[in-house]
């Protein structure tokens, strides 16, 4: 499975995230949740918490030589405003009293043009990370 686009890098780098959070026992309850002009990654529970995930992908070759910034970074104020609207929205749709929470997951894969399956390099959890 050789990535070739953007969206398949960010789809292979949700399912990842959704796995991650499934392993250290989160209820993964929506994925590419809609709303308007908005849409949440991956909509997640524990008993206390609702979570809303924003997930970043980036591939890096394994010999870059300059420091490259964070995949996180890439979650610009406006899109922080939309993902909270969009957040709002659901849970005015799904009540709860479980408190809501932002967070960003950071997947990390090595580019490499021969290998059928990217590998996954790092993944960092941010929690309520705005």
């Amino acid at each position: 499975m050789i990535l070739h686009t953007t969206k398949e890098i960010g789809d292979f780098g949700e399912a990842r995230a959704a796995h991650y959070l499934r392993l250290r026992g989160y209820t993964v309850k929506e994925r590419n949740w809609r709303y308007g002009k908005g849409e949440l990654d991956i909509i997640a529970s524990t008993p206390r918490s609702i979570v809303f995930v924003e997930v970043k992908t980036r591939s890096y070759t394994p010999d870059s030589a300059e420091p490259v910034p964070p995949p996180g970074n890439a979650v610009r104020a406006d899109k922080k405003r939309l993902t909270r609207q969009t957040a709002q929205a659901y849970l005015h749709l799904h009540p709860t009293k479980k408190s809501p929470r932002m967070d960003v997951i950071e997947i990390f894969l090595e580019k490499n043009a021969t290998r059928k399956k990217p590998k996954v390099l790092r993944i960092n959890h941010i929690k309520g990370a705005y």
